[in-house]
């Protein structure tokens, strides 16, 4: 059924007001607005409503924006104080967790499906293996949780999207079988670096900036727009010079709430507003798009490469890097396994389903069901995890979860509630 442009805009109103209407429901539930969303876009799908072409560019920068947005306001809310106190646990997820779950999916996806080829597995390792900024928020945003732990999570989550992107573009050029493949290695790694050097710098200045802006400066009103504008100025700079734009965005609001902690207080309520609507759409999207690729062959395998990623891949490669870490056990295993695939993920299968590789519709397919299955599961366990952790905390006491509650002044998060909350 095709639809204009008004019925699209009716759909998204709809939608917008329904989860919009549940939110009180799903707070503090085991439902989940990001399952709800998906929700919505398969059931439209399904009866005939709504029809997504996955390679349509404006669902793609859709699905762009959206992470753009979460990226950076995940980055204003990283305390100054644990982003230099707490480096070690978040470094190690990083640089050996990340990779380490890439492998781990790589190898089982050879082994689970015999027509992908070992750069097309790895693609799908790269794929699967950043977590989600959108669905980790609902437990970063619980106070339950001990405030290093939530450092770590915020950080990972909204560092490996970028990290990982140079990793999906590299084995895109070696699985489609092009020249040079080692030489864009090194520049894409190089891209990253930078990126992250133009969200520094362009966030520093423009922070420092503020109380030098003519007439009185900034008006309340304006302040989140001003903040805003860094973002996507980190982000656009950095793509059309020479850098990662994901990570500069990111970057660039951990740099801006360095740099001046009154503008990411004044911005926090305008972005999350903002980015809850992309949200909310690119789940939506998401949803139809599952239902309109159809099921991968054989379902056996497609099942036990589900199980793996998430019950395998992930916790191993988790609890193997951060072993003697200054985390106790308990939270690592509360880190094992929130590791939630999201839009990162989705954008970077859709970056796959655009290329020439051979295997793109297959892999596209895999890993849309990965991450569909990654967010039931991830949405609605995670105030249940919440809850665990309260627990632990009440029966271990310091000594086990290192007595931190709330030391970041989460609180107006939690008035807040991100899309995908469930706690």
């Amino acid at each position: 059924m095709e639809i204009g442009f008004v019925e699209i805009v009716l759909t998204i109103g709809l939608l917008l007001i329904l989860v919009s209407g549940l939110s009180g429901l799903a707070h503090g539930t085991v439902l989940s607005v990001s399952v709800l969303s998906v929700a919505a876009g398969m059931v439209l799908h399904a009866v005939g409503v709504l029809d997504i072409d996955p390679r349509d560019p404006s669902v793609i920068a859709i699905i762009e924006l959206a992470l753009i947005f979460t990226l950076f306001s995940d980055g204003l809310v990283v305390e100054r104080e644990l982003l230099v106190g707490h480096r070690g646990p978040t470094v190690r997820a990083l640089l050996f967790a990340m990779p380490g779950t890439m492998i781990l999916i790589g190898l089982a996806a050879k082994l689970l499906f015999d027509q992908l080829s070992w750069p097309e597995a790895f693609l799908l390792g790269a794929v699967l293996a950043p977590t989600d900024p959108v669905i980790t928020s609902a437990v970063v945003g619980a106070k339950s949780i001990p405030a290093k732990l939530r450092h770590v999570l915020n950080l990972e989550s909204g560092l490996n999207d970028g990290l990982a992107l140079p990793f999906v573009l590299f084995f895109i050029a070696l699985a489609s079988n092009e020249a040079g493949a080692g030489t864009e290695a090194v520049t894409l790694f190089a891209e990253a670096f930078a990126g992250a050097a133009i969200g520094i710098g362009l966030a520093t200045l423009a922070g420092r900036a503020i109380d030098d802006m003519p007439g009185i400066g900034l008006t309340p009103k304006f302040e989140g727009v001003y903040a805003l504008g860094i973002g996507l100025a980190a982000f656009g700079l950095a793509e059309v010079t020479f850098g990662n734009g994901l990570i500069a965005a990111f970057v660039a609001g951990i740099a801006l709430g360095v740099a001046d902690r009154e503008t990411p207080e004044a911005f926090l309520e305008f972005n999350e507003s903002v980015s809850a609507v992309l949200q909310t759409v690119t789940f939506f999207l998401f949803g139809a798009l599952v239902v309109s690729i159809g099921v991968p062959t054989p379902a056996v395998a497609v099942a036990a490469l589900v199980v793996f990623t998430l019950f395998i891949a992930r916790p191993v490669a988790i609890m193997s890097s951060l072993a003697g870490s200054e985390l106790p056990q308990v939270q690592r295993r509360f880190l094992a396994w929130f590791g939630p695939k999201g839009v990162a993920s989705m954008l970077f299968a859709l970056f796959v389903l655009k290329s020439e590789d051979a295997q793109n519709d297959l892999i596209f397919q895999l890993a849309a069901f990965v991450i569909l299955a990654s967010i039931v599961a991830h949405g609605l366990t995670d105030t249940l995890g919440a809850r665990w952790m309260e627990r632990k905390l009440a029966t271990d006491g310091p000594d086990g979860l290192d007595g931190e509650r709330d030391i970041t002044g989460d609180a107006r998060r939690d008035e807040h509630p991100r899309v995908g909350e469930g706690s």
